[in-house]
Order: C-alpha cells, then sequence, then structure tokens
C-alpha cells in the first residue's frame, strides 16, 4: 500500500516552501492525490521522481598549464 504524505510532509522532505509544491502541482511538474480539500502524496512516486530529476556531472576536463621559465630575467 502507498504511504501517503502530506503538503506540509512533502515540503519538509524537499526542503521548499508550501507555495512552491502548490506551483509545481499547478505546472504539472509533479503529482498529487487531492482528496476532498486536501493534497496528498505518494512518497515512493516522490522519490521515483526525485531520482529522475537526477543530473549526472561531466567527468573533470584535465587541465594543462603553462609553467613560467624559472630562469626569466
Amino acid at each position: 500500500m502507498a504511504r501517503l504524505i502530506s503538503i506540509e510532509e512533502l515540503a519538509a522532505y524537499l526542503k521548499l516552501e508550501k507555495q512552491t509544491i502548490y506551483n509545481w502541482l499547478h505546472e504539472k511538474k509533479i503529482t498529487g492525490i487531492k482528496v476532498g480539500h486536501l493534497w496528498r502524496f505518494d512518497k515512493d512516486a516522490i522519490d521515483r521522481w526525485l531520482k529522475a530529476q537526477t543530473v549526472n556531472a561531466a567527468p573533470a576536463k584535465k587541465t594543462h598549464r603553462k609553467t613560467k621559465s624559472r630562469n626569466a630575467s
């Protein structure tokens, strides 16, 4: 069975303001379940959504520095 969390719990979990969650719902960036007048969120679905948002860093490029000649006058 899905574990449903409230908008307050989701905001705390994501360390965001509740208004951001409401904005994302309106923009259809995140899915929720409306129960009466209250929004609920499937925590497993949120975790899958978070994983899908992951951006992998590109490998660091090696840079070659030019060294100054020690004999420069």
